[in-house]
């Protein structure tokens, strides 16, 4: 049953893709081609980590938001490389201050080559990306990427302050959840929007539909950390508990569990040696209260919202895409 449930959850991505299979061997190539450096580690760098795998959602989603408001040029290519070079720059960044090992099933970048180059790389590309968005002169969008990557520069440090922190609010990881994840793939959709010089309602309406994709992303992503093996999710499970991160699950645990229990769990935050058997009683606990599930139906909702958000606009193969984009965020299992 649950081979099944991958290969519907790949099929389901496969179609979409096939539906901007040209536009998206175009922003391949515009990868390639922005990567260029006299400076031999930021090209191996930067073909390593952009060629590691990753399902490409933020440039799926300024790709399909372009079509769906009818436009027909070709700056959508660039500015969906540019969307993922900033998302690039960031794990980067992130996995310097989370000390991974593992980025979607391979080394990570720090392990490879230190935590000097991998910052240094990040910053290339972020700066890269700026450079890129003036060079193809839309002050419109430069002016929500600039606020959206300050935003996603809030949202990590927001998440470092609340690091081993059991007194993290449902509120407050929801508030990061929107800065460091959910901001990025709303500005997406939004970028596609401006393209297609669509009115303001719509503009409105994709870059809601943006914002709940991405906080639905990153609760399932949460969840998964606790319902995953590692070969699926493509770093170790349980690593957000070894990171001290407070994530929704971990949150309504907290919140729901006898005293002698959370003084347990408490112990096992942030903990370097956190074994197989204290990740076993902590998911065991989480089942218990049934915490994945409540996330999950915030999740869901999310999701519910999003597709509600595309109402606005006429049927399309493109509405259908991003309505089977946001099933699959909601229902992917890898």
């Amino acid at each position: 049953m649950k081979t099944k449930t991958l290969q519907k959850e790949r099929d389901v991505i496969q179609q979409i893709y096939d539906l901007i299979s040209e536009d998206l061997k175009k922003v391949e190539i515009e990868f390639k081609k922005n990567l260029h450096s006299d400076i031999f580690l930021i090209r191996k760098m930067g073909e390593y980590i952009l060629g590691s795998g990753g399902k490409r959602v933020r440039p799926l989603l300024v790709l399909l938001s372009a079509k769906l408001c009818k436009y027909n040029g070709e700056s959508h290519i660039p500015f969906a490389a540019i969307v993922e070079f900033i998302h690039t720059a960031t794990l980067l960044h992130d996995d310097v201050v989370d000390e991974a090992e593992l980025r979607r099933g391979k080394v990570s970048a720090n392990v490879l080559w230190g935590n000097g180059a991998s910052v240094l790389v990040g910053d290339f590309l972020y700066s890269k990306s700026f450079y890129l968005m003036i060079e193809h002169g839309d002050m419109e969008i430069l002016k929500i990427m600039s606020k959206t990557t300050t935003q996603m520069s809030e949202g990590e440090i927001l998440q470092l302050l609340k690091s081993n922190d059991p007194e993290t609010t449902e509120g407050e990881y929801l508030e990061i959840v929107k800065n460091k994840t959910a901001i990025l793939m709303s500005a997406a959709c939004q970028t596609g929007a401006i393209l297609g010089r669509v009115s303001r309602e719509k503009q409105e309406a994709i870059s809601n539909f943006g914002l709940n994709i991405g906080m639905a992303f990153q609760l399932t992503d949460d969840c998964l950390d606790y319902t995953s093996k590692n070969e699926e999710l493509g770093k170790a499970v349980g690593n957000d508990l070894k990171e001290g991160k407070i994530t929704l699950p971990l949150i309504h645990l907290l919140k729901n569990s006898t005293p002698d229990e959370k003084q347990e769990i408490l112990k096992l935050i942030g903990q370097d040696d956190l074994n197989k058997s204290k990740l076993i009683y902590v998911i065991n606990m989480i089942n218990k209260y049934k915490s994945v599930d409540y996330a999950m139906a915030k999740a869901k909702r999310c999701v519910d919202e999003a597709k509600a958000c595309l109402e606005i606009f006429e049927p399309s193969s493109e509405r259908t895409a991003l309505i089977g984009l946001a099933d699959y965020v909601f229902e992917r299992r890898f």
